[in-house]
C-alpha cells in the first residue's frame, strides 16, 4: 500500500489564504453563467462575429492553471516541511560474499559468483564516496579480505580475484564481518561518535560448518547491525561433481532468519538484473536516512509551472496560430 507523504508547515496561519481559491471559483462560474444566460437574450452582436473566436477549453486552462498556480504559491508561502531523502555523511557496509563451489552454478549466467561479482562492483559506485567498505569471503572459513576503505578500486579488484572453496559457513562470514566493523577507521572530526555500520550478505547455500547462522545475527543485533540478506540463485540450480549432477537450490528459509533476527531485510534475486536492482534499493535503504525539511521550493516550482501554463493560454486566446 502506498503511504502518502506528510507534510507539515511552519507557517500554518498563512494557509488561511487558500480561502480565496473557492471564492475565485465559485466567482468564475458565476461570470461563464451570466455571458451564457447574456447571450441566449440577447444574440451574438456584430461585434463577436468579427472578433478572432475564443475556443472555451483555453479559457478554463488559463483560469484554472492560474488558481492552481495561486494555490502552490500560498503553500511555499506556508513554508512546507517534509521527510526527504538525505545521504549519510558516513558509514562502514561490509560485503560478505559466499563462494562456497555452488556458487558456480550456471542458473545465471555466466554463473553466480561471476553474477555476484560484477553486481557488487556496480554496487560500490552507489555508495556514498565518505562510506567505508570491507569485503568478506566465506565457503567452509570466513576471512577478511578488504580491511574498511574509501578506496573502491582496492575492494573492486579483491571482488574479481575472489576464488570458490568447499562447504559454506554463513555463520562464520557474519562473524568476520562484524570483526571487520571493529577496523574501521575513526573519523577525526566525530572520534567519539562511531559511524553507522551494516552487512550486506550475499549466499545461496545452506550453513553446514561452523557457528550457526543465528547465533551469529543475533550478535549482529546486540550490536544493532542490520544484515541485508541476498538469496541468490534459482531452485533449478545445480553442479557437476564427479560426472554426478548435484542439485543446489536457494536456502530462502535460513537467509530470511538471519535478516529478521538481526533487524535487516531479506531479498532474492533470480538474475543478474534482479541482483543489481537488489543492491540499488539496499544502497538506497543504507546510503540515505530520512529527514524533515523544509521543501519549500518544490511548491514554488510548482506555482512556476501552472503560471507558465497560464499565460500560454491566455496569449492563446488573442492569437491566431498558422
Amino acid at each position: 500500500m502506498m503511504m502518502l507523504p506528510m507534510i507539515s508547515f511552519m507557517e500554518p496561519d498563512r494557509l488561511w489564504w487558500l480561502a480565496l481559491i473557492p471564492f475565485l471559483v465559485v466567482l468564475y462560474l458565476v461570470l461563464l453563467h451570466r455571458k451564457s444566460s447574456r447571450s441566449r437574450t440577447t444574440g451574438i452582436s456584430n461585434l463577436n462575429k468579427v472578433l478572432p473566436k475564443q475556443q472555451a477549453w483555453k479559457r478554463h486552462i488559463a483560469v484554472g492553471a492560474a488558481v492552481l498556480s495561486l494555490a502552490a504559491l500560498n503553500v511555499a508561502f506556508a513554508k512546507p516541511s517534509d521527510e526527504v531523502d538525505v545521504p549519510r555523511d558516513r558509514a562502514t557496509i561490509v560485503l560478505a560474499i559466499d563462494v562456497s563451489r555452488s556458487m558456480i552454478a550456471e542458473d545465471v549466467a555466466p554463473n553466480r559468483l561471476d553474477a555476484a561479482k560484477a553486481a557488487a562492483t556496480d554496487f560500490l559506485g552507489m555508495l556514498p564516496p565518505r562510506f567505508n567498505v570491507a569485503l568478506v569471503a566465506f565457503a567452509g572459513s570466513a576471512s577478511i579480505v578488504v580491511a574498511p576503505t574509501t578506496d573502491r578500486g582496492l575492494v573492486s579488484r579483491a571482488i574479481e580475484g575472489l576464488q570458490v572453496a568447499p562447504s559454506t559457513a554463513i555463520g562464520e562470514g557474519i562473524f568476520s564481518s562484524l570483526d571487520a566493523l571493529v577496523l574501521a577507521p575513526v573519523d577525526p572530526d566525530h572520534p567519539d561518535d562511531p559511524a553507522p555500520g551494516a552487512i550486506v550478505l550475499l549466499s545461496d547455500g545452506f550453513t553446514n560448518i561452523g557457528r550457526k547462522s543465528a547465533t551469529a545475527a543475533q550478535a549482529a543485533k546486540e550490536r544493532k547491525i542490520p544484515i541485508y540478506t541476498i538469496a541468490y540463485g534459482t531452485a533449478d540450480g545445480y553442479v557437476v561433481d564427479g560426472g554426478r549432477r548435484e542439485p543446489v537450490p536457494v536456502n530462502h528459509e535460513e537467509l530470511q532468519r538471519v535478516a529478521d533476527i538481526s533487524g535487516g531485510k531479506k531479498f532474492a534475486a533470480g538474475s543478474s538484473g534482479e541482483l543489481k536492482d537488489v543492491y540499488a534499493t539496499i544502497a538506497k535503504a543504507i546510503g540515505y536516512v530520512k529527514e524533515e525539511q523544509e521543501v519549500t521550493e518544490i511548491y514554488t516550482g510548482y506555482a512556476f509551472g501552472f503560471a507558465i501554463l497560464a499565460a500560454i493560454a491566455v496569449i492563446s486566446l488573442g492569437a491566431r496560430w498558422p
